[in-house]
């Protein structure tokens, strides 16, 4: 009866290293999964804030030459300041 329960036992053993295994090649596969999709959200993320940065470059460019382009029209700036009422500016300083 001894060799019965040692034989048991090491079947036992066997199994749960073999279940072991199984579970630590499991948590291997998902981890890389799972840093698969993390690096993938990184790069996706820093390509978007590259062309968000290359907009924001592009609009100021455009803001810049706007604002020369304005000023060397001769054209006044004026804003409204209620109802009917306007206000000039730089019109007395380009005659």
């Amino acid at each position: 009866m001894n060799q019965t329960t040692r034989g048991g036992a090491t079947g036992m053993k066997a199994l749960a290293w073999i279940g072991g295994l199984l579970a630590t090649v499991a948590a291997v596969i998902i981890g890389s999964v799972l840093t698969v999709f993390a690096v993938t959200t990184v790069v996706v993320l820093a390509i978007m804030t590259s062309a968000t940065l290359a907009f924001v470059a592009l609009a100021g460019r455009a803001r810049s030459k706007a604002r020369a382009r304005a000023a060397d029209d001769g054209v006044i700036e004026a804003h409204k300041v209620g109802g009917h009422h306007w206000v000039a500016y730089g019109w007395n300083e380009r005659r």
